[in-house]
């Protein structure tokens, strides 16, 4: 056996937002459904980005998506390009399970990656075919390899789970409900004016990263980010996990800042 294909193809932006007024349909707003995309319907308008993403029914919805660290999406686009080649080529071509462990910011912006990353590839993927199947079963630390600017640890096993797999360890940050506050701030005001127009306001927060968020990181982000309460425009708060293979989870975070937690029932 070896390890299926990684996450399903990624979900735009309009994918999700129409997943969830779906979802809320479900949930007792029966026939629910987008009327209209003010962000996108332009038409002779000057280009703004003060509109919102839809208007469903009593509900004014902004989507937006968060990077459990900064700069995460550029720096995983950057890792993918190196790294996501050799995992489709070696998923079932492998006797042993091999994990390489190779340290964050190690492949990130900034590091010329036109011209390295082919490199990098190559080199990697010459030492799994020449060195790898040499390496005894158990961990190892890997410090010599041409064209990788940075050591690596192995974890080599007999398993039925067979193939290569990278693992990148995230550094400390502690900078992420600051950056959850002013990125959702920006948001807010955008619905705020439909707040004004009696419709329930909605910010829908979108995570693809199974290994960094999850809903008890963005209920504590959320709290450090608004300890007083949920800011003036703004009804409701929904977490958006995109990162599962088969179906997308929502989760709403209203009450988790809420000024008034107590007698609490939902949307």
């Amino acid at each position: 056996m070896c390890d299926a294909p990684g996450n399903r193809q990624k979900l735009t932006e309009e994918e999700v937002i129409e997943l969830f007024v779906e979802y809320l349909a479900d949930q007792g707003f029966s026939g629910l459904k987008v009327d209209s995309r003010p962000d996108k319907e332009k038409h002779q308008e000057k280009l703004t980005s003060s509109k919102i993403d839809i208007i469903a029914g009593q509900f004014a919805i902004e989507h937006t998506s968060i990077d459990s660290i900064p700069n995460q999406r550029g720096n995983d686009v950057l890792s993918e390009q190196v790294l996501k080649p050799l995992e489709d080529e070696f998923r079932c071509k492998l006797p042993f399970r091999l994990v390489l462990t190779v340290p964050y910011e190690g492949i990130q912006a900034g590091q010329n990656w036109r011209e390295r990353s082919p490199k990098m590839t190559a080199a990697l993927r010459q030492w799994v075919l020449n060195e790898a199947f040499k390496l005894p079963i158990g961990r190892h630390l890997i410090n010599t390899v041409p064209d990788v600017p940075f050591e690596f640890r192995v974890n080599k096993s007999s398993s039925n789970r067979t193939g290569l797999l990278f693992n990148r360890p995230a550094p400390n940050d502690d900078t992420f409900s600051n950056r959850l506050r002013d990125q959702l701030d920006r948001k807010i005001k955008k619905l705020s004016h439909h707040k004004l127009k009696n419709k329930t306001t909605i910010l829908l927060i979108e995570s693809s990263d199974p290994s960094l968020m999850n809903d008890a990181i963005m209920r504590d982000g959320l709290r450090s980010a608004y300890p007083n309460g949920l800011p003036n425009g703004l009804d409701k708060i929904w977490f958006a996990d995109t990162s599962l293979p088969k179906k997308t989870l929502f989760i709403e975070m209203t009450q988790s800042v809420s000024r008034e937690e107590s007698g609490y029932d939902g949307i």
